[in-house]
């Protein structure tokens, strides 16, 4: 791969017992990251991992994180409870889950998370009648409350931790800043209002034609775009040429798609978007196009991405238009006793393809 210049980036990774990850490194990441496999061998879990570690520590990410996931609690338990044993391989909450990535501009970075709360917190609230209450006959560990270390080149920066209290959340926010911003997009989910704001943002910066630009691969006849709030509640409108704006989600989910990453790009300057199952809502014979949009607003706002893809059409696209020049593509495999993360080479990429990449 070429190298890049003014990329502010993730090189590699590591990632130690959290969800489906016992242990797995991915050695090389560049500017547009694209992850293939077959279900469940972790492709969302590790843009999980890097949307937690780019929190800083914040332990409100391992809420966030959950939440996208859209679990529920069940069998009595307090829900959150619940969430919090799934982050941990094999549900062991005894472990303690390690996040560690190179920086392109920051260094060595380090996140911790163990079950239970540090020792400056004496004891975990009762939660009012819960039976999942810590049980203080037994030596197990407690998940009601989660205990965060983030490191940046050796040096502890940030220390927190998040605990039930009641039906709900008490949490200590580390006394570090978010080093950059990251945005985790998921296919099931998708808040019009915040697309909106966005789009408004941009708008009011003079650069409300990138995204304009990017819908008319698709939607050639659009004449312009605007937040309005004339529904009302705020949303992205489109001129078609109809006697009305037409609402973004009327003109179809791949409109809303490419909206949606293009404004999380925008949104995200030097720092990270991460899109699950990127693929979703766009027809195979413009993906070639969209990938190229991708990369470009990627290259404008200096922000490092990473997707996952279920879809052949989809990965073969993207090498297709982007030719190796800022594209990596992965593929993350799972055995009995381990996880491992291939990178392809250029050349390595061109094979695959050629040969049918089961991305399935």
């Amino acid at each position: 791969h070429r190298d890049v210049e003014n990329r502010a980036m993730f090189q590699r990774m590591a990632i130690k017992n959290f969800r489906v990850f016992r242990d797995l490194n991915v050695e090389r990441l560049g500017p547009i990251n694209l992850f293939t496999g077959r279900n469940n061998v972790g492709k969302t879990t590790l843009l999980e991992a890097i949307f937690l570690l780019s929190g800083a520590g914040s332990p409100e990410m391992a809420a966030n994180a959950n939440v996208l996931r859209g679990l529920v609690g069940g069998n009595g338990a307090h829900p959150i409870a619940v969430l919090w044993t799934e982050l941990f391989a094999g549900l062991d909450i005894g472990k303690v889950i390690e996040f560690a990535a190179t920086h392109q501009s920051l260094g060595d970075l380090r996140l911790e998370v163990e079950s239970g709360l540090p020792p400056e917190v004496t004891s975990i609230a009762p939660s009012n009648g819960d039976d999942n209450s810590p049980d203080a006959t037994t030596n197990r560990p407690d998940v009601r409350g989660l205990s965060f270390s983030f490191h940046q080149d050796c040096k502890q920066v940030a220390r927190g931790h998040v605990q039930i209290k009641g039906v709900g959340l008490e949490v200590s926010r580390p006394n570090a800043d978010v080093p950059f911003p990251a945005t985790m997009l998921v296919s099931r989910w998708g808040n019009a209002q915040e697309d909106a704001t966005r789009l408004g943002k941009l708008r009011r910066e003079k650069r409300g034609d990138l995204l304009l630009d990017a819908l008319r691969v698709v939607e050639p006849r659009l004449q312009s775009i605007e937040d309005n709030s004339a529904s009302g509640t705020p949303m992205i409108w489109g001129d078609v040429g109809l006697p009305e704006l037409v609402p973004l989600p009327v003109m179809g989910e791949g409109m809303t798609r490419i909206a949606r990453i293009v404004l999380a790009i925008a949104s995200s300057p030097n720092g990270v978007v991460l899109v699950d199952e990127i693929e979703n809502g766009l027809h195979h014979s413009v993906l070639k196009k969209v990938w190229r949009v991708f990369e470009s607003a990627a290259r404008r706002f200096n922000t490092q991405v990473f997707a996952t893809t279920h879809s052949f059409e989809c990965a073969e696209a993207a090498y297709r238009a982007l030719e190796g020049a800022t594209l990596c593509l992965h593929r993350l495999e799972s055995g009995d006793k381990e996880n491992r993360c291939v990178t392809y080479s250029d050349d390595a990429i061109a094979g695959a393809i050629d040969h049918g990449l089961d991305v399935r």
